[in-house]
């Protein structure tokens, strides 16, 4: 969302015109994050507080639900989880059948930074993966994000390769660029692929999720894409815009 809708708490020039070109087409719509702090309601009030009200917490979609919900279909009669991440997390997971626990849990699940990831519980989690039989799960691998100010921050990536190298073991993430997120987003829709398309500003995230999914990508040069890195990958977007606002004005009314 950061980069496609807005850049801190300002909204992109001609994403109004955007949004209100999807209601007034009666678009079926979800805004995707790979942040995993947030939950949808929150989401919604923040797009609200920038000036964009009346979008329900039904349109967003997480990968902290995009866990819970792969989580839940390994466990449907629920488990314990040991995690690093947010309030947003641990309530989404609860949500879906799981309880928090330190002692012999199922999965150990890394979320986005915060103050949990400290050396302390990245030890405890290197503990219950290698000591016990939790399994190793990120929201999304995702190295690095940008915080308050502009200031480059750890993503759950970082933490979960720290935790890979020590441990020997490959965590699976449920997040963008994996199919998993898109094929969740997609039922969720109730659409056929060649009826969707992904956009967004991120090439190894968005663009590579859109394609892994057979999805179509469309790249927005609004965010941290620029003309020196887009044509560095194996794979291209389907479209390259430089916002969101051109497609409510270059889309044909048929």
């Amino acid at each position: 969302m950061d980069g496609v809708l807005y850049h801190g708490n300002q909204l992109l020039p001609g994403v109004k015109d955007f949004v209100e070109w999807l209601k007034r087409e009666k678009k079926q719509f979800l805004f995707l994050t790979n942040s995993a702090s947030p939950t949808p309601q929150e989401l919604s009030d923040r797009l609200a507080s920038m000036g964009l009200p009346g979008i329900p917490p039904s349109n967003f979609y997480t990968s902290a639900l995009a866990t819970a919900k792969f989580l839940q279909s390994q466990k449907p009669e629920g488990g314990k989880c040991f995690v690093l991440g947010t309030s947003g997390l641990t309530y989404t997971l609860y949500e879906h059948g799981f309880s928090m626990s330190d002692v012999d849990p199922d999965y150990v699940v890394i979320g986005s930074e915060g103050p949990s990831h400290s050396f302390e519980a990245m030890q405890k989690a290197l503990s219950l993966i290698t000591k016990g039989n939790a399994k190793l799960i990120g929201t999304n691998h995702d190295t690095d994000s940008i915080g308050e100010g502009g200031v480059r921050v750890l993503g759950p990536g970082c933490f979960l390769a720290a935790l890979e190298v020590a441990s020997g073991k490959k965590a699976f993430t449920c997040g963008k660029p994996s199919s998993l997120m898109m094929g969740y987003a997609q039922g969720y829709l109730g659409l056929p692929k060649e009826d969707i398309c992904i956009i967004g500003d991120r090439m190894d995230t968005d663009i590579l999720a859109g394609t892994s999914a057979q999805i179509d990508p469309v790249l927005v040069m609004s965010g941290v894409t620029n003309t020196d890195n887009l044509y560095r990958d194996a794979y291209r977007p389907y479209l390259v815009l430089n916002g969101v606002s051109e497609l409510a004005f270059s889309v044909p009314p048929w």
